[in-house]
């Protein structure tokens, strides 16, 4: 998704400069900058949002296995690679051995 969202960035852009160097395409260029600038600022959050659940994933902390079955979701609709990945999001992080591992410990 960040890949994603700076390459949505270099294309507003680039947008951007057809509409400041081409008379008469100023409209459309500006509308054409303002749909990738919106679609890779949602790009780079997702991106940013996905990464920090995967670090907090990694350091087992239960926010991050909560962010991350919220973040599975949404990845359901993305095809093909995002089904087969949230779906095995889904199947592992809702089985309770894995459950475990994201409980706190037992401080003794």
């Amino acid at each position: 998704m960040l890949m994603l969202g700076v390459s949505m960035l270099l294309l507003s852009v680039g947008a951007a400069a057809v509409g400041w160097t081409s008379p008469g395409a100023e409209i459309s260029a500006a509308l054409t900058w303002f749909a990738f600038a919106i679609f890779a600022a949602a790009l780079l959050a997702g991106g940013v949002a996905n990464a920090w659940a995967g670090r907090a994933l990694q350091r087992r902390q239960p926010k991050g296995r909560t962010a991350t079955l919220g973040l599975a979701v949404p990845n359901l609709f993305v095809l093909p690679f995002g089904t087969a990945l949230g779906i095995y999001a889904l199947w592992v992080l809702l089985h309770n051995e894995t459950r475990g591992f994201f409980e706190p410990s037992p401080q003794g």
